[in-house]
C-alpha cells in the first residue's frame, strides 16, 4: 500500500487521549497538533472532558462532524483496538500509535487495518514532526533544519535531535516508527527521497526486516544527493543462529549492515554524538574529495596530537612540496613548521590575520582535500576582549574561505572554546568548529567516507525472498556431505584436489593406488570432522589401509573421500564464505582461513554478488592482507585466483535457487594458484529444518566451531597431529580427555 500524505502534511487531526496534565503525552500531542490548527483542522477527543487547552472535546472520534485525515492514538493499550473500530468504521485511514504495550494485541490490530486498506506509524512510536508542513505530534519541541530523523526507538531519535538543536543543527523531519506493525523504516525513507528540506538522513535501526528494500530506498536517497548515516545494534546477531561455517560465528549483524551500507551509499557510525558530529560537517559542506588533510595549529602539541588522530583515521597528513612550504615560510616565524603539520609558533599573537593566510595559501595549492585548523582561535576575544574585532575580521574571512574557497577545500576548525562569541560567529558562517580535536576528526573521516558513490546496483534490484530462475555454471544443488560439496565447487570453476569416493577396503586400496601421496581420509558425511576424529592426513602406502579400517571400525559405513594432500610450499590459508542474511539477503565474505581463523576474525563481508574490483576491495580491507603479497621471505601468491574464486562464490549464493550456506575453508592460495581443501555447502531446505537459536546477549562469544583445518607448528594444533594440507586428527590423549580444539 502506498504511504499517506495524512503523515506528512494531515488536512485535519484527531488526537485521541488529549489531556491537560503536562505530564501525559496526550498534552503534549494536544499542544503540538494546535500549534499546527492554522494549516488544518485539528479536533481532541477525550471521554472524561468537554475542553481541553481551551478547545471543545468530543467524547469519541465517531462524534467528530467528520472522518479524520489522521487519528492519533494515546489512550491504555485495551482501548486501542476498539478506538481503531470506530475510527475506521467514521472512515479515518491513517493512523499514529503512541501507545505501547499491546502485546498479543498488534496480530488483530494489524489484521484489522489490512482489511480495511489503512496505515499505521507504531505502535510504540514517539511521535512525527515535519518542519515544512507545521506538524508537530511528539513529545517536546524541535528545531527546524536539513537533519531528517528516522528511528525505532523515539527516544534515541529524540537524543539525536536535541544534540543537533544544541550544536547548531535542526530537523526537517522527525518519524519515530516504533514497532513497525504496518508502516516500516523504509516507506519513510523512501518519503524523503523528494524532500527539498532535507539533506541528510539518520537512521537508527534494532532489526533490518524488509533489508533489501532499505537499501535500495538508501541508495534512491544518494541518488538524489543526500547522505544517510545509520546508527545500529547487533553486534552478536550472527549467534542467533546456531552457526554450522566458520564465517557465520566470525561475523555479526553489524557487519552485514556496514555491508548493505557499502553497497548503498551510506555510512554507519557508533554513537549519536558521532552522527550529529558528521552530520553537522555535511550540513555545512560537501564531503571532501578525497583523504589528504592538513593540520594547521599554533601549538606544536596540538598539531602532533591532530596528525597522529588523522593518520589513525586513515586521513593522510601529507608533507607539502617544497613550493608550499616555501609559501608558507615567507609567511611564518623562521621556528615555525611548515612541512604538514603546520605550527603558526606564535605568528597569531603578532597577526592574527595569519590564520587565514595560511589557510587560503593551503586551500589554493592543490595538495590536499581538506584543512583542519586547531588550537586557541577562539578564544583571542574571550580571553582578551580588545582582540574580539581583530578574531571577528579573521573568522569573516576564514568563512569566505570555507564558502568559495578554491577548489572545493571543506575547513573544520578545533577551538579550545567552546561557546565563545567568536565560535557562535564561525557556525553563522556555517563553518564546523568543536571543542576537541577528536570530534573534529572523526565528523572529518565520516564526512569523506560519504565522498564515494554507491556501488552500481545489480541489473535488476535485489530483494531478500527473490527466487533465482537456476543454479550457476550448472552447479545443481548439492546434497550433504563433501563429496557433493567438491562437485559444486567445481562446477564454479573453484580447483580441488585429485579425490577418489570410496565406501569400503576395496575401494580404498583402488583408490590409494590411482592418487599421488600424501593423501587425506575424510568421513565425507560429517561436518565437522576433527570432532569425531573423522580426517587422517599424510598417509603414504604404509599406513594407508590401517587408517582406513580404525575409521570405518569407529564410524561404520558411509561415503568416505580420499584425496590427495596439499604439499606446496609458501602458501596463505583463506577462507572464503557465502550465505543468506535473513534480512538483506546473500552475502560473500573472506578473511584469513585455516585453524587461526578464529584466532584472528580478520574477516571482510558484502553483499553478494560482487565483481572482481568489489573482491580486491574486501582483500584490501584484511588485516592479514600482506601475507598475500609475501611476508618476511615468502613469495607472493596469486591474488587473481583468489579473487576468482571469490567472485564464484558471491555469484552462486546470488543466483542460486537451492543453497543457504557456501563455505571454503581453507582455501590454500600459492604462487601457482588456490586449491580449496576443505568445503560445506547447505542447503536452503536443510538449512530451514533447523531449529533457530536462542538469542544471545550482546557480550556473548558467538559458538565456536573447529576449523578442520590447521597449519604445522600452529598453537592451537601442539596437542595434535597436524598435516600441511590443513586437516587434524585428534589425538588418542584429547579423546581421553574430551579436550577437542575448535
Amino acid at each position: 500500500m502506498s504511504f499517506p500524505q495524512a503523515f506528512v502534511d494531515p488536512s485535519s487531526v484527531a488526537v485521541v487521549g488529549a489531556s491537560e496534565d503536562r505530564a501525559k503525552w496526550g498534552y503534549w500531542l494536544a499542544a503540538g497538533a494546535l500549534a499546527g490548527a492554522g494549516r488544518r483542522q485539528v479536533w481532541l477527543v477525550n471521554r472524561r472532558a468537554a475542553q481541553i487547552l481551551g478547545r471543545p472535546c468530543s467524547p469519541t472520534v465517531g462524534d467528530l462532524p467528520e472522518a479524520p485525515d489522521l487519528v492519533v492514538l494515546s489512550v491504555p493499550p485495551e482501548h486501542v483496538r476498539p478506538v481503531v473500530r470506530d475510527a475506521l468504521a467514521k472512515g479515518c485511514r491513517a493512523f499514529l500509535g503512541i501507545t505501547a504495550g499491546l502485546g498479543a494485541e498488534e496480530a488483530e490490530l494489524a489484521s484489522m487495518l489490512r482489511r480495511a486498506g489503512a496505515r499505521m506509524i507504531g505502535p510504540n512510536s514517539l511521535g512525527l514532526f515535519n518542519a515544512d508542513t507545521e506538524l508537530l505530534l511528539a513529545w517536546g519541541n524541535f528545531v527546524p533544519g536539513s537533519l531528517a530523523i528516522v528511528s525505532q526507538s523515539g527516544q534515541l531519535g529524540s537524543e539525536i535531535a536535541g544534540l543537533g538543536a544544541r550544536a547548531g543543527l535542526g530537523v526537517s523531519r522527525f518519524c519515530s516508527v516504533g514497532n513497525q506493525l504496518d508502516v516500516g523504516a523504509a516507506d519513510v525513507l523512501e518519503t524523503l527521497v523528494a524532500d527539498e528540506h532535507t539533506t541528510t538522513v539518520a537512521l537508527y535501526l534494532e532489526s533490518f526486516a524488509d533489508g533489501a528494500r532499505i537499501v535500495s530506498a538508501l541508495r534512491a536517497l544518494r541518488r538524489a544527493g543526500k547522505h544517510v548515516l545509520v546508527l545500529a545494534t547487533g553486534a552478536s546477531e550472527g549467534s542467533r543462529r546456531l552457526a554450522r561455517s566458520h564465517t557465520g560465528s566470525m561475523t555479526s549483524a553489524l557487519d552485514v549492515v556496514d555491508a548493505a551500507c557499502r553497497a548503498a551509499g551510506a555510512l554507519r557510525v557508533a554513537t549519536p554524538r558521532e552522527l550529529v558530529d558528521a552530520a553537522r560537517v555535511l550540513d555545512a559542506t560537501a564531503p571532501p574529495d578525497g583523504r589528504r588533510v592538513a593540520v594547521i595549529s599554533d601549538s606544536g602539541g596540538q598539531g602532533g596530537i591532530a596528525a597522529d588522530l588523522a593518520a589513525a583515521q586513515g586521513l593522510r597528513a601529507e608533507v607539502f612540496t617544497d613550493r608550499l612550504q616555501a609559501a608558507l615560510r615567507a609567511m611564518l616565524p623562521a621556528a615555525a613548521a611548515v612541512s604538514n603539520p603546520v605550527d603558526l609558533a606564535g605568528a597569531g599573537e603578532a597577526d592574527l590575520q595569519v590564520y587565514a593566510r595560511v589557510a587560503e595559501s593551503v586551500a589554493a595549492s592543490g595538495e590536499v582535500d581538506s584543512i583542519v585548523l586547531s588550537g586557541y582561535l577562539g578564544c583571542y576575544g574571550e580571553d582578551s576582549p580588545s582582540l574580539v574585532d581583530a578574531e571577528s575580521a579573521v573568522i569573516d574571512r576564514l568563512g569566505r574561505l570555507h564558502r568559495t574557497g578554491a577548489g572545493h577545500v571543506p575547513l573544520i576548525v578545533h577551538s579550545m572554546s567552546a561557546s565563545s562569541p567568536a565560535v557562535a560567529r564561525l557556525r553563522e558562517h556555517r563553518v564546523p568548529v568543536f571543542d576537541t580535536i577528536d570530534a573534529a576528526l572523526g565528523a572529518l573521516d565520516h564526512a569523506t567516507r560519504l565522498g564515494g558513490r554507491p556501488r552500481p546496483a545489480p541489473a535488476a534490484e535485489r530483494t531478500a525472498t527473490a527466487v533465482p530462475a537456476a543454479e550457476p555454471n550448472g552447479a545443481a544443488v548439492p546434497e550433504p556431505g563433501y563429496w557433493a560439496a567438491r562437485a559444486y565447487l567445481t562446477a564454479l570453476g573453484i580447483a580441488m584436489p585429485e579425490a577418489r569416493r570410496v565406501t569400503d577396503a576395496a575401494g580404498f586400496a583402488e583408490a590409494c593406488a590411482s592418487l599421488r601421496p600424501p593423501l587425506v581420509l575424510k568421513a565425507g558425511w560429517i561436518e565437522h570432522k576433527s570432532e569425531h576424529r573423522a580426517v587422517r592426513t599424510g598417509l603414504g602406502p604404509d599406513t594407508a589401509a590401517a587408517a582406513f579400517r580404525e575409521m570405518y571400525e569407529r564410524l561404520g559405513p558411509g561415503e568416505y573421500v580420499v584425496e590427495e594432500q596439499d604439499t606446496r610450499p609458501g602458501v596463505v590459508e583463506m577462507l572464503i564464505g557465502a550465505r543468506r542474511d535473513r534480512d538483506f539477503g546473500p552475502t560473500v565474505a573472506v578473511g584469513h582461513g585455516g585453524v587461526h581463523a578464529e584466532l584472528w576474525r580478520d574477516v571482510s563481508v558484502e553483499l553478494a554478488p560482487v565483481d572482481r574490483h568489489m573482491a580486491a576491495g574486501m582483500l584490501d580491507r584484511l588485516r592479514s592482507r600482506r601475507l598475500l603479497d609475501g611476508w618476511r621471505g615468502q613469495p607472493a601468491v596469486d591474488v587473481e585466483a583468489l579473487i576468482d574464486a571469490v567472485v564464484a562464490v558471491s555469484e552462486a549464493i546470488a543466483t542460486g535457487t537451492g543453497v543457504a550456506d557456501i563455505e571454503v575453508n581453507p582455501i590454500r592460495v600459492g604462487p601457482g594458484g588456490a586449491l580449496a581443501v576443505d568445503a560445506l555447502v547447505v542447503s536452503r531446505s536443510a538449512r530451514e529444518a533447523e531449529p533457530e537459536a536462542e538469542p544471545e546477549s550482546a557480550s556473548a562469544a558467538a559458538p565456536e566451531v573447529e576449523p578442520e583445518a590447521a597449519t604445522e607448528g600452529s598453537p592451537e594444533a601442539a596437542p595434535e597431529v597436524t598435516g600441511v594440507n590443513g586437516h587434524r586428527e585428534t589425538t588418542e590423549k584429547q579423546e581421553k580427555t574430551s579436550e577437542h580444539v575448535h
